[in-house]
């Protein structure tokens, strides 16, 4: 009889272990690490999901939301000034911006990405 819990207990135990590791796939690993993108992609996407773009900041419209721009079209992006590092912005110097897809349904859907880090 103890022998039955014994095996029981493992084969519980095995179990969930094997779930943690499915868990833990490379399709969950996208959430850390974004795969790059286009800006005609991510205007695509669902709401929350993590991008990385390159390209160009090409303008500065107020309120810490820029211009982006790649060679498949232009989106709003949210970059907090901190983020800037106090480097310079030029419209022709190439960016990677990581981050996530951040859309708006009011008054009229409206889709940014919401910036979490720039590499110059």
């Amino acid at each position: 009889m103890k022998q039955l819990a014994k095996t029981t207990v493992m084969t519980l135990l095995l179990g969930s272990l094997s779930g943690f590791a499915i868990a833990n796939t490379a399709v969950n690993q996208q959430a850390i690490a974004p795969t790059q993108t286009t800006v005609k992609h991510a205007l695509s996407l669902k709401d929350d999901t993590p991008v990385q773009l390159k390209g160009f900041v090409v303008k500065a419209l107020g309120d810490e939301k820029y211009q982006f721009q790649d060679a498949t079209g232009s989106i709003t992006v949210d970059i907090d000034d901190e983020l800037w590092r106090g480097q310079p912005i030029s419209a022709k110097a190439p960016v990677t911006i990581t981050g996530e897809v951040d859309i708006d349904y009011r008054p009229a859907k409206r889709v940014e990405i919401d910036v979490d880090s720039v590499k110059f």
